[in-house]
């Protein structure tokens, strides 16, 4: 059985590449583009790890990610940060809000695979 992935990001070409990306690696994908359509497919498809833009429509990354720490039936997720907020600031806030990594764009996609490798992995 392979590994399910959640990306969620409200840009078009981020999601085609890297849903492209993660299944060449042989992960199962599902896609989000706004914050409560984030929560929704956590809650239906369970998937092991989510790469999650911080500035989405509706709820942001950083709500999302509060609440799926919040909620017992997901609050297991592993949760991959992905954003262009690559402040000092607002990498402390995700981590603290609950997120097991964080990458700011742009990033290599081999930096990436890697990252999701040892997430998985350290599970």
């Amino acid at each position: 059985m392979t590994v399910a992935i959640l990306i969620a990001d409200d840009e078009p070409n981020i999601l085609m590449s890297l849903e492209y990306l993660m299944k060449r690696e042989g992960y199962t994908v599902h896609l989000a583009r706004d914050g409560d359509e984030t929560l929704a497919v956590l809650r239906r498809e369970r998937p092991r790890l989510v790469l999650l833009d911080v500035m989405m429509p509706g709820k942001t990354g950083f709500e999302v990610c509060q609440e799926v720490r919040h909620d017992d039936a997901i609050k297991d997720t592993l949760i991959l940060m992905l954003t262009a907020k690559g402040r000092e600031t607002d990498v402390v806030k995700g981590l603290a809000l609950g997120a097991n990594a964080y990458m700011t764009k742009p990033f290599s996609t081999r930096e990436l695979v890697d990252k999701v490798r040892e997430l998985l992995g350290a599970a």
